[in-house]
C-alpha cells in the first residue's frame, strides 16, 4: 500500500518538472538541466518526454484509478511543491530576470 503513495508523490514531481522542459525545448530556447548549463533544446525535449513517461508510468503501476484520495492528494501536493520550488529558484536566476 505504501507504494501506492510513493508512487503518487514521486509522479506528480516528476510530471511537473516534466512539463516546463518539454515546453522550453520544443519552442527552441535552451533550459538548465541536470546535463549542463544551459542544455540544448533538443535536451530538453528529451529530458521532460522522459520525466513525463517515468511519472505516467509511476502512476500506471500505483493504480491510483482505485480512487484513492490520498494517493491524489499526494500527487497535488508533490505537483505543487515543485511548482512553487521552481518557481522560487528561476524567479532567482538572474538570466531569465532580466
Amino acid at each position: 500500500m505504501w507504494q501506492l503513495y510513493v508512487f503518487s508523490f514521486l509522479s506528480g514531481l516528476l510530471i511537473t518538472n516534466g512539463v516546463p522542459h518539454f515546453i522550453k525545448g520544443v519552442t527552441g530556447q535552451k533550459n538548465q538541466t541536470p546535463f549542463g548549463k544551459p542544455s540544448s533544446a533538443i535536451i530538453n525535449v528529451l529530458w521532460g518526454w522522459v520525466n513525463l513517461v517515468v511519472g505516467a508510468m509511476l502512476l500506471h503501476f500505483a493504480n491510483v484509478h482505485t480512487y484513492d484520495y490520498l494517493a491524489v492528494a499526494l500527487f497535488a501536493v508533490a505537483s505543487l511543491l515543485k511548482a512553487l520550488g521552481s518557481a522560487r529558484l528561476w524567479s532567482k536566476h538572474p538570466e531569465y530576470n532580466e
